[in-house]
Protein backbone atom coordinates (compact mmCIF):
# COMPACT_ATOMS: atom_id res chain seq x y z
CA UNK A 1 0.00 0.00 0.00
CA UNK A 2 1.00 3.47 -0.79
CA UNK A 3 0.97 5.54 1.93
CA UNK A 4 2.47 8.78 -0.10
CA UNK A 5 -0.51 10.80 -0.45
CA UNK A 6 0.19 14.66 -0.28
CA UNK A 7 -2.14 16.86 0.89
CA UNK A 8 -2.44 20.22 -1.38
CA UNK A 9 -2.16 23.89 -0.02
CA UNK A 10 -5.80 24.51 0.06
CA UNK A 11 -6.00 21.78 2.57
CA UNK A 12 -3.58 23.48 4.77
CA UNK A 13 -4.70 26.76 4.43
CA UNK A 14 -8.32 26.09 6.99
CA UNK A 15 -5.78 25.24 10.12
CA UNK A 16 -4.70 28.39 9.75
CA UNK A 17 -7.86 30.15 11.81
CA UNK A 18 -6.94 28.15 14.29
CA UNK A 19 -3.30 28.01 14.57
CA UNK A 20 -2.96 31.60 15.93
CA UNK A 21 -2.44 30.70 19.50
CA UNK A 22 0.41 28.63 18.27
CA UNK A 23 2.10 31.89 16.95
CA UNK A 24 4.71 32.04 19.71
CA UNK A 25 4.90 27.60 20.05
CA UNK A 26 7.09 25.71 17.77
CA UNK A 27 5.32 22.93 15.48
CA UNK A 28 6.28 19.67 14.68
CA UNK A 29 5.50 18.53 10.79
CA UNK A 30 6.73 14.50 12.15
CA UNK A 31 5.41 13.19 8.63
CA UNK A 32 6.70 16.39 6.35
CA UNK A 33 10.04 17.13 4.42
CA UNK A 34 10.56 21.12 3.13
CA UNK A 35 8.72 20.02 0.17
CA UNK A 36 5.64 19.52 2.10
CA UNK A 37 2.71 22.17 2.20
CA UNK A 38 2.43 22.14 5.41
CA UNK A 39 5.73 23.19 5.90
CA UNK A 40 5.42 25.84 3.12
CA UNK A 41 2.44 27.62 4.42
CA UNK A 42 2.88 27.36 8.38
CA UNK A 43 6.59 29.13 7.10
CA UNK A 44 5.29 31.28 4.90
CA UNK A 45 2.67 33.01 7.73
CA UNK A 46 5.70 33.07 10.23
CA UNK A 47 5.15 30.08 12.33
CA UNK A 48 7.93 28.32 13.55
CA UNK A 49 8.27 25.12 13.00
CA UNK A 50 10.41 21.59 12.83
CA UNK A 51 9.70 18.72 10.45
CA UNK A 52 10.85 15.49 10.30
CA UNK A 53 10.51 12.62 8.08
CA UNK A 54 11.12 8.50 7.71
CA UNK A 55 13.23 8.82 4.61
CA UNK A 56 15.85 11.03 6.70
CA UNK A 57 15.97 8.53 8.96
CA UNK A 58 13.62 10.28 11.87
CA UNK A 59 10.69 7.49 12.58
CA UNK A 60 7.66 9.03 14.29
CA UNK A 61 7.86 5.79 16.58
CA UNK A 62 11.15 6.45 17.76
CA UNK A 63 12.24 10.27 16.98
CA UNK A 64 11.21 13.45 18.82
CA UNK A 65 12.59 16.88 18.54
CA UNK A 66 14.16 18.68 21.30
CA UNK A 67 11.50 21.56 21.28
CA UNK A 68 7.98 21.15 20.02
CA UNK A 69 4.72 22.60 21.35
CA UNK A 70 1.96 21.52 18.91
CA UNK A 71 2.08 18.74 16.36
CA UNK A 72 0.37 19.23 12.93
CA UNK A 73 0.83 17.15 9.72
CA UNK A 74 -0.90 14.03 7.40
CA UNK A 75 0.44 10.99 8.71
CA UNK A 76 0.49 7.50 6.67
CA UNK A 77 -3.01 6.14 6.27
CA UNK A 78 -2.10 2.94 7.65
CA UNK A 79 -0.94 2.27 10.89
CA UNK A 80 -3.59 4.60 12.74
CA UNK A 81 -4.27 3.37 16.13
CA UNK A 82 -0.52 3.33 16.93
CA UNK A 83 0.12 6.64 14.84
CA UNK A 84 -2.49 8.13 17.41
CA UNK A 85 -1.64 6.33 20.63
CA UNK A 86 2.16 8.02 20.29
CA UNK A 87 0.31 11.56 19.33
CA UNK A 88 -1.57 11.18 22.31
CA UNK A 89 1.59 9.88 24.49
CA UNK A 90 2.69 13.07 23.92
CA UNK A 91 -0.58 15.00 25.86
CA UNK A 92 0.50 17.85 23.77
CA UNK A 93 -2.18 19.60 21.45
CA UNK A 94 -1.93 18.05 17.75
CA UNK A 95 -4.06 18.18 14.70
CA UNK A 96 -3.81 15.26 11.98
CA UNK A 97 -4.87 14.97 8.66
CA UNK A 98 -7.25 11.45 8.55
CA UNK A 99 -10.06 9.17 7.17
CA UNK A 100 -13.34 10.20 8.38
CA UNK A 101 -14.04 6.36 7.57
CA UNK A 102 -12.09 5.83 10.00
CA UNK A 103 -14.46 6.37 12.78
CA UNK A 104 -16.51 3.06 11.57
CA UNK A 105 -13.73 1.48 13.79
CA UNK A 106 -13.06 0.74 17.58
CA UNK A 107 -9.59 2.13 17.77
CA UNK A 108 -11.04 5.58 17.69
CA UNK A 109 -13.96 4.79 20.02
CA UNK A 110 -11.12 3.25 22.61
CA UNK A 111 -8.54 6.26 21.93
CA UNK A 112 -10.84 8.95 22.48
CA UNK A 113 -13.21 7.39 25.47
CA UNK A 114 -10.99 9.57 28.15
CA UNK A 115 -10.14 13.17 25.71
CA UNK A 116 -12.12 14.62 23.76
CA UNK A 117 -11.60 14.32 19.69
CA UNK A 118 -11.87 17.39 17.93
CA UNK A 119 -12.89 16.95 14.03
CA UNK A 120 -12.21 19.89 11.35
CA UNK A 121 -14.38 18.71 9.04
CA UNK A 122 -14.94 19.76 5.01
CA UNK A 123 -17.74 20.09 2.67
CA UNK A 124 -15.92 17.94 -0.43
CA UNK A 125 -12.81 15.30 -0.40
CA UNK A 126 -9.41 16.50 -0.50
CA UNK A 127 -7.82 15.72 -3.76
CA UNK A 128 -4.41 14.55 -2.86
CA UNK A 129 -1.67 14.97 -4.60
CA UNK A 130 0.61 11.95 -6.15
CA UNK A 131 -2.32 9.83 -5.46
CA UNK A 132 -2.45 6.98 -7.70
CA UNK A 133 -6.07 7.21 -8.46
CA UNK A 134 -7.67 10.00 -10.11
CA UNK A 135 -10.54 9.85 -7.72
CA UNK A 136 -10.32 10.19 -4.08
CA UNK A 137 -12.84 7.45 -2.86
CA UNK A 138 -12.86 8.83 0.52
CA UNK A 139 -13.43 11.65 2.96
CA UNK A 140 -10.63 13.31 5.21
CA UNK A 141 -10.97 15.24 8.35
CA UNK A 142 -8.14 16.85 11.18
CA UNK A 143 -8.43 14.96 13.67
CA UNK A 144 -7.21 16.93 16.40
CA UNK A 145 -6.70 17.65 20.35
CA UNK A 146 -6.57 20.61 21.99
CA UNK A 147 -6.44 22.72 18.43
CA UNK A 148 -9.91 23.67 17.52
CA UNK A 149 -12.31 25.83 20.04
CA UNK A 150 -14.65 23.11 20.47
CA UNK A 151 -15.58 19.32 19.14
CA UNK A 152 -16.45 19.50 15.61
CA UNK A 153 -16.56 22.53 13.12
CA UNK A 154 -17.52 22.47 9.54
CA UNK A 155 -15.74 24.38 6.95
CA UNK A 156 -15.53 24.40 2.94
CA UNK A 157 -12.99 24.12 0.92
CA UNK A 158 -11.78 25.70 -2.39
CA UNK A 159 -9.64 24.26 -4.72
CA UNK A 160 -8.14 27.50 -5.99
CA UNK A 161 -4.93 28.69 -4.35
CA UNK A 162 -5.52 31.48 -1.88
CA UNK A 163 -9.02 32.01 -2.39
CA UNK A 164 -9.96 30.36 0.65
CA UNK A 165 -11.19 33.24 2.73
CA UNK A 166 -8.77 32.99 6.26
CA UNK A 167 -10.91 34.12 8.54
Amino acid sequence: MNDEYYTPEYAVLPLLEFAEPFKNKVIWMPFDTEESEFVKVFSEFGYKIVYSHIKTGQDFYEYEPTEWDLIISNPPFSNKRKIFERANSFNKPYCLLMTLAWLNDSAPKQLWAERDLQLLMFDRRIKYKNAEVDKINFSSAYYCYNFLPKQIIMRSLKENKRQLKLF
